[in-house]
């Protein structure tokens, strides 16, 4: 190393051993971790800022496709690598499971006019980007029926029935 012909690289699958290469080389994505990593740490602010692209893209076009959100990752030129198709579906699934955006089927209709029917797309969910407040609920998860472990049992002429539930009495404060 004292003469620069080799250099250190970190592995990031496996980090507690010393990998080195020729200077000449670069490493590949299976040991970098390719561009999401940087120095064989995730890059979070890299990733929280093409997330952001992504969130005002959705908001500009209403719907899109994966190819709509890709193509406009290629035309920002505010990444200094060209992001894969592969690479968009990850950073797109990352906001589904954060509740940023939602995936849906095109229907044809209103603002999926231009996208086929059946394709894949995705649109803003509402409330994202602002200041949540804790989880929405909704009126059925406001009535004892929306979190009882036996409402699959539940009929109204069956052993357990609203006439007959404890809950639901409990609940309306009155007898049948």
């Amino acid at each position: 190393m004292a003469k620069n012909l080799i250099k250190e690289v970190v592995n990031i699958q496996n980090k507690g051993k010393k990998h080195y290469m020729s200077v000449e080389f670069e490493p590949s994505k299976e040991i970098s971790g390719g561009e999401w990593y940087s120095n064989g740490a995730l890059d979070k602010e890299l990733i929280k800022t093409v997330q952001n692209m992504c969130l005002r893209f959705l908001r500009a076009q209403k719907v899109t496709t994966i190819e709509g959100v890709h193509n406009d990752l290629k035309k920002s030129r505010v990444l200094t690598f060209e992001p894969s198709r592969e690479q968009v579906v990850d950073i797109l699934n990352s906001m589904v499971l954060d509740n940023n955006i939602i995936e849906v089927k095109s229907s044809g209709l209103g603002d999926y006019h231009s996208i086929p029917i059946g394709t894949i797309c995705y649109r803003v969910a509402s409330g994202a980007g602002v200041a949540k407040g804790g989880p929405k609920k909704g009126g059925f998860a406001s009535i004892p029926c929306g979190a009882c472990p036996r409402i699959s049992v539940c009929t109204p002429d069956g052993p357990i029935s609203p006439a007959t539930c404890v809950y639901y009495t409990k609940w309306l404060d009155v007898e049948f």
